[in-house]
């Protein structure tokens, strides 16, 4: 019997900012100051870098707190009959847990925030977009420990999938195995659950196998 090989991104993964409306309209008086001095008409992108990439049921190593971002990534297929007319070259779904430091701006902060090894920890499989349907009926759950962290509801995009997948299809082409977050949803305060060495973390949704890792102490 052959192992099971934990599923990784084979491509280059996108994060998005600020698509829930929680978060955008936290942000929304700001956005007319300095640098940008208006809200962005455009989808806001980064790169999760290959070191980042974790497999499911991994132990990422931690000097301090992280901030915990749960995410739905569409993974791009060919152009073979996949996805649909809403989703065109989309071949499925899969549960991401996007680890972050704690900053206080996303006016280009370092990218050794988001992109420490081991921040993006991955579900351990794809779902096939043809049986999970549609992204805005799903709920992620974030457990830390086994207590509910946070509920978010992918009903409350500022740009559903089809919609950020066709603006972003507008300035730049999606490679088959690449993936794009639909973004990760912040707390009322405007937090993102936190967890520390020690702490094991649990990221699901209904009809998927649950993505879960821990936390360790990193050497010095």
């Amino acid at each position: 019997m052959s192992a099971v090989i934990p599923w990784l991104p084979q491509g280059t993964v996108y994060g998005t900012l600020l698509n829930f409306r929680r978060e955008f309209e936290l942000w929304t008086p700001k956005m007319s100051e300095a640098p940008y001095k208006a809200p962005p008409k455009a989808p806001v992108l980064y790169i999760k870098t290959a070191n980042t990439f974790a497999p499911n049921g991994a132990a990422v190593a931690v000097q301090e707190e992280v901030e915990v971002g749960a995410a739905l990534g569409l993974v791009m297929g060919d152009a073979s009959g996949q996805g649909t007319d809403a989703l065109p070259r989309v071949a499925g779904y899969v549960l991401l847990g996007d680890l972050s430091l704690p900053h206080a701006s996303y006016y280009r902060p370092p990218m050794r925030f988001r992109n420490r090894d081991g921040f993006l920890v991955c579900g351990p499989a794809m779902r096939p977009i043809a049986e999970a349907g549609d992204p805005a009926a799903m709920a992620l759950e974030v457990r830390i420990n086994e207590t509910l962290a946070q509920r978010v509801q992918l009903s409350t995009l500022v740009r559903d999938a089809a919609t950020l997948l066709a603006e972003v299809n507008g300035f730049m082409t999606l490679q088959p195995g690449d993936v794009l977050m639909l973004g990760t949803d912040c707390l009322e305060d405007g937090t993102r659950p936190r967890a520390k060495a020690g702490d094991r973390v649990q990221i699901s949704a209904s009809g998927f196998e649950p993505l879960t890792h821990t936390l360790i102490a990193e050497k010095t």
